[in-house]
């Protein structure tokens, strides 16, 4: 595992310097993904140096499974720094040398014997896939290939920690899943803690069993994925599954904002809701999916009802929570901020998919 406690780092003196991390403070437990997001600027980049110590924080401390890394001298910190693997978003291989070359340039290092090297590259390109291609040269393989070489080349040194810094930025979706994929299968065979730092939310929503949004230096929210998704007042929350355009209501009915808030929300909910209000139900959007084996999400509504309090009581009777949303906000308007992924809504595969 790996906790991180009131990490600073400032550029500069205390009075004209640049504070980057604000005593941030962060755990990954062993097999977790925990997932960082933030905005351009917010210090994701910096946190990712200090973690791997190739930056030194001003203050605070790293420590991976007990062991405290910033106390370390500087032999010390690179015996230690083995228990941190690291994959960039460059995937940083080596253009003269061989798949099978690049994964083993961290064990030469080491001076480990010729054989105990090729047992191990054979080990890490079969664990990745690529063991076919372990004659190839990087510019022989597809972004996803070369990331997926990055990887094994960050476990060479059997780490308990592996840092994944805009590892899936710039890949195309089928690589950027086959990539997720193999960290996840990764994570569970080998008990990893993966510190996955990323502006893609979608990669976020496939990743990640927790997320943590870091903001000018500092945690501003953090917590389960899924719970997260459930809480209608979570900022982070709605980011990762934002609402998107709706129909309109009709003219007799008020649009309701309606979230999905327990497990045992039942398929039909919309049918049962109609039956126990004694008033049809129009859907006018929905965003609705599996997430570790939970539904969650989100839709809009029609209701003609006159008492609200029985529709809510209705609703948290499904396991849902919701309210009435001004007319305006029901509409056709885009609810996300700028460049959130779109979700395909409207009525008919909105209407399946809650159903």
């Amino acid at each position: 595992m790996i906790q991180i406690e009131k990490l600073t780092k400032r550029y500069g003196d205390a009075e004209r310097g640049v504070l980057v991390l604000d005593s941030l403070s962060l755990g990954v437990a062993s097999r977790e993904i925990a997932a960082v997001v933030g905005p351009s600027g917010a210090g994701k980049s910096t946190l990712a140096q200090c973690t791997t110590l190739l930056e030194r924080p001003t203050s605070g401390s790293i420590i991976v499974n007990g062991d405290e890394l910033t106390g370390l001298r500087e032999s010390e910190l690179r015996l230690a720094r083995r228990r941190i693997g690291t994959v960039f978003q460059a995937d940083g291989l080596l253009s003269r040398r061989t798949v099978a070359q690049n994964v083993a340039l961290p064990l030469e290092y080491l001076g480990v014997t010729r054989a105990g090297i090729r047992s191990r590259v054979g080990d890490l390109l079969d664990r990745v896939g690529l063991l076919d291609k372990a004659q190839r040269y990087p510019h022989e393989l597809s972004g996803g290939q070369r990331q997926r070489v990055g990887i094994a080349r960050a476990l060479a040194l059997r780490p308990s920690v592996l840092l994944s810094d805009e590892a899936t930025s710039g890949l195309d979706p089928e690589s950027t899943a086959s990539v997720v994929a193999l960290l996840k299968e990764l994570r569970d065979e080998l008990d990893l803690s993966i510190l996955f730092i990323t502006h893609e939310m979608d990669t976020v929503l496939a990743v990640a069993d927790t997320v943590a949004r870091l903001d000018h230096g500092r945690i501003v929210e953090a917590g389960p994925l899924v719970d997260l998704l459930r809480d209608p007042d979570s900022a982070l929350g709605a980011t990762l599954r934002p609402y998107r355009s709706a129909l309109p209501a009709a003219p007799n009915e008020t649009a309701w904002r309606v979230q999905y808030s327990e497990d045992a929300v039942p398929p039909n909910w919309i049918a049962e809701l109609s039956t126990e209000l004694g008033t049809p139900v129009s859907l006018l959007g929905a965003s609705i999916e599996t997430v570790h084996g939970r539904a969650v999400g989100h839709a809009t509504i029609g209701l003609a009802v006159a008492d609200a309090g029985l529709a809510l009581a209705a609703l948290r009777r499904l396991g849902l929570e919701g309210g009435p949303i001004e007319p305006a906000a029901a509409g056709s308007v885009d609810e996300a901020g700028p460049g959130i992924p779109a979700t395909a809504v409207d009525r008919a595969p909105a209407l399946e998919a809650a159903s």
